[in-house]
C-alpha cells in the first residue's frame, strides 16, 4: 500500500548505550550476578543489621555458653555466653570497611604509579617500574607483621585503639597491595598513548595531565576496576588473617577474623562458632572474585558473548 515503508534490518535493531551494553555483558555472566546479590545481601545484613537485631555485642551470659543456634540466638553463643550474630554484624562492619579502604589505597598509589611510569619515556618510568619489582619481590606477611608491630602502639596513641589499627591495617595492606595495579596501569598507558586519538589531542596542544585526564585514563579504567575488586578480596583476608593471629584489632573488637581467632580453641565443643565467621569471609571473598570475572568480561569489548 502506498504510503507504508518497510523498517530495514538495520533499523530494526536494538541500539544500546555504553553502560546498558557493559549490563549485559554483565547480566550473561550468572556466577557474578549471582555474587553480586549474595555482596548485596552481606552489606545490607551488616548496616542495617544494628537497627533489626538489637543485641547488645557485649552482653554476657555465663549460662548460656556455647549454645548451638537457636531462636534466642540464631548463630549461637560464644564461651561467654555473647551473642554471635550481633558480634559478626558489629564486625562485618570493620572487615568489609577495611577491605574497601585498603583497595582504594592501592589503587590510588598503583593508579598514580603507572600513570607516571606509563607517560615517562625516560629513566623516570623505568626507575618507578624498578622499585615496583622491588615491592614484589619482598615477602608480604613478614613484612606486614613487622611494620605492625613497629607502628601500632604509636596509632594507638594518636587514634584510639579502634582507629589506630584501622588506620594502621588499611595504610599497611594498601601500601602493599599497589604493585599490580601499577604494573597494569602502566601497560594501558603504554597502548592507549599511541592511540590516534590521543595523538589527534597532542596536536592540538593538550598538555600531559589533559591527556591523561581526559583521554587516557578513562579508557584505562576498566582493568583497574577488576584490580580494585581483587584488592578487596585480598584486603579482606588479609585483616582476618592478622586478627586470627592476634596482631589486629583489640580482642573486644569482633572482626570476622577476630571470631575466627577466639574460635580456635573451642572447635570440638563450639564449632558454629567458627562456622559462621569463616563462611561469611567465604562468601565475600568468592562473591566479590566473580564480580571481578563478570566486570572482566563486560568491560572488555572485544570480548564477544
Amino acid at each position: 500500500m502506498a504510503g507504508l515503508t518497510l523498517a530495514s534490518p538495520s533499523a530494526e535493531r536494538r541500539t544500546y548505550s555504553p553502560w546498558r551494553e557493559t549490563w549485559r555483558r554483565y547480566s550473561r555472566h550468572r556466577l557474578a550476578v549471582v555474587s553480586a546479590f549474595l555482596l548485596l545481601i552481606l552489606v545490607l545484613a551488616v548496616v542495617i543489621g544494628p537497627f533489626v537485631w538489637r543485641v547488645k555485642i557485649n552482653d554476657i551470659d555465663i549460662a548460656a555458653g556455647l549454645q548451638g543456634p537457636s531462636l534466642a540466638h540464631p548463630f549461637g553463643t560464644d564461651d561467654l555466653g555473647q551473642d554471635i550474630l550481633a558480634r559478626m554484624i558489629y564486625g562485618g562492619r570493620i572487615s568489609l570497611a577495611v577491605g574497601l579502604a585498603a583497595m582504594l589505597v592501592s589503587v590510588f598509589i598503583g593508579t598514580l604509579i603507572g600513570a607516571l611510569a606509563g607517560m615517562s619515556r625516560g629513566a623516570l618510568g623505568h626507575g618507578l617500574m624498578w622499585l615496583t619489582d622491588l615491592f614484589l619481590s619482598l615477602p608480604q606477611l613478614p613484612l606486614l607483621l613487622l611494620l605492625i608491630y613497629l607502628f601500632r602502639d604509636g596509632l594507638k596513641q594518636m587514634f584510639g585503639p579502634e582507629g589506630g589499627i584501622f588506620i594502621l591495617i588499611v595504610l599497611v595492606i594498601g601500601g602493599l597491595r599497589w604493585m599490580p595495579v601499577a604494573r597494569l596501569v602502566r601497560a594501558q598507558f603504554l597502548s592507549i598513548r599511541e592511540k590516534e586519538f590521543v595523538e589527534a589531542a597532542r596536536a592540538l596542544g593538550a598538555s600531559p595531565v589533559r591527556q591523561v585526564v581526559r583521554h587516557i585514563l578513562p579508557n584505562a579504567l576498566g582493568p583497574v576496576i577488576i584490580a580494585g575488586t581483587i584488592d578487596v578480596a585480598a584486603a579482606i583476608i588479609a585483616e582476618s588473617t592478622l586478627s586470627f593471629l592476634g596482631l589486629g584489632f583489640p580482642p573486644d573488637t569482633p572482626t570476622w577474623g577476630r571470631l575466627l581467632f577466639d574460635a580456635k580453641d573451642f572447635l570440638d565443643i563450639g564449632p558454629h562458632w567458627a562456622l559462621f565467621p569463616g563462611g561469611a569471609i567465604f562468601i565475600a571473598v568468592v562473591a566479590i572474585n566473580f564480580i571481578g570475572d563478570g566486570l572482566r568480561d563486560a568491560l572488555d569489548a572485544r570480548r564477544v558473548i
